[in-house]
């Protein structure tokens, strides 16, 4: 097997894993185990808090002592035996501390993995810029498989979801012994925990414009945390209405949420135009005002006759995501010195994937409770309304204190 087809194959199991339980564990939870949005929120944002300090740790770790590609491998087989241990857990309490562990283990490999794939094409001569998207796109179609293996084996609201990621982890933990080897790059400098944890750019919330920046993407990190816990959970709870029980957006809630991560895939093809052609400041609110329709048109959307709405919904997911994330990252890439350009990003995915994913995480439960009757009926339209509403809040804010202006023509190289 080529190189590059064992990139492949490891980035699709890197994402693989993921997509077995990311977007149907929150339906598992709240309709199966009977746990409060809270709960399930609590459990989400453990992603975040792990986020916030593991991949930098873990970075290091690769950086002067372990094998990239032997730490990955390290991470997986450990997940493996933590979401098997997820599967047998029905205690709310239990599944917190469990999954806390899994995404103390989970969160810092796709970083590895892309250590690991970066430095195995280095080793063989090859373009990174021009061969890794291609490979790393295998990722999100093997997330996108992995939900639909889920549906249609009828595993969304089953522990065998769980399974299904421990064996994927187990093989790619096992599988990546088998990478070419990895090992640590010997230089002078060392590098700092400080560095690693993008603490030293700090520096860069002097500057108004970045510091602006770094808030909202705090505040936008959030919103993604949201439909990651609670969208499969809102399409599960139809199945209480008898309307809708038999419904496809019921039966198969993974195959219709799969329609976002589709895309996703093709929006990222739009960003260099949108960005050359509009600049940062109207791509992100591009990204907020998309994410106010994701939260409105699921607000009015049912499995029956607004289900067009519910497919909308999933198709400005792309622009949702794309246009803030990776929009985002190039801006930061733009706007910082050679010197401190890997700490800005570090720093970057801090105020998203960490505290804007455990704020995410918690508040959102924190909403769905408000709004939850006694009898444990949920008002989802109010629910997605108020959602909607912070988002557009955020786009509102954002318009009004980010200064940017825009300079079509290419900015010289730093």
């Amino acid at each position: 097997m080529s190189i590059k087809l064992r990139l492949t194959l490891m980035n699709f199991l890197q994402f693989f894993i993921w997509g077995t339980w990311l977007i149907s564990l929150g339906g598992y939870m709240i309709q199966k185990l009977g746990f409060t949005g809270g709960t399930v929120g609590a459990v989400y944002a453990t992603m975040g808090m792990a986020s916030l300090f593991m991949p930098a740790l873990l970075g290091i770790v690769a950086d002067r002592w372990v094998n990239s590609e032997r730490l990955l491998g390290i991470c997986h087989i450990l997940g493996a035996v933590f979401l098997y241990l997820a599967s047998t857990i029905t205690d709310p309490d239990q599944m917190y501390w469990v999954m806390l562990v899994n995404s103390l283990v989970f969160m810092p490999t796709i970083a590895l993995n892309n250590t690991v794939s970066y430095n195995i094409m280095g080793q063989k001569k090859m373009d990174v810029i021009k061969d890794f998207p291609p490979i790393r796109v295998w990722g999100t179609v093997g997330f996108i498989i992995a939900m639909w293996v889920v549906d249609l084996g009828g595993w969304t609201l089953s522990p065998t979801q769980l399974y299904i990621g421990s064996i994927a982890s187990l093989f790619l933990g096992v599988y990546a012994f088998t990478m070419p080897a990895c090992p640590p790059v010997k230089t002078e400098r060392k590098r700092s925990l400080v560095s690693a944890l993008g603490l030293d750019a700090l520096v860069l919330f002097k500057q108004q414009k970045t510091a602006v920046f770094f808030l909202f993407s705090m505040l936008l990190g959030a919103a993604l945390q949201i439909t990651n816990t609670f969208g499969s959970p809102f399409l599960q709870d139809f199945v209480k209405d008898p309307r809708f029980m038999d419904s496809f957006a019921v039966t198969h809630p993974g195959i219709l949420m799969s329609v976002s991560q589709m895309s996703e895939t093709l929006f990222i093809l739009a960003i260099p135009f949108f960005l050359k052609r509009f600049g940062i400041k109207t791509v992100v609110l591009m990204s907020m005002f998309a994410w106010v329709l994701r939260f409105g048109l699921f607000g009015i959307g049912n499995p029956s006759e607004g289900l067009v709405f519910l497919i909308l919904s999933m198709i400005v997911y792309g622009i949702a995501f794309d246009f803030f994330n990776i929009s985002g990252s190039l801006f930061i890439e733009q706007e910082t010195k050679p010197e401190i350009r890997a700490s800005a990003q570090g720093l970057f995915m801090v105020m998203t994937n960490g505290i804007g994913a455990t704020v995410g995480g918690l508040t959102s439960g924190w909403v769905v409770d408000l709004f939850t009757s006694a009898d444990g009926m949920k008002d989802w339209p109010t629910i997605w309304f108020v959602f909607a509403g912070y988002a557009l809040v955020i786009g509102i804010l954002f318009a009004l204190f980010f200064r940017y202006k825009h300079n079509p023509q290419p900015a010289p190289q730093k």
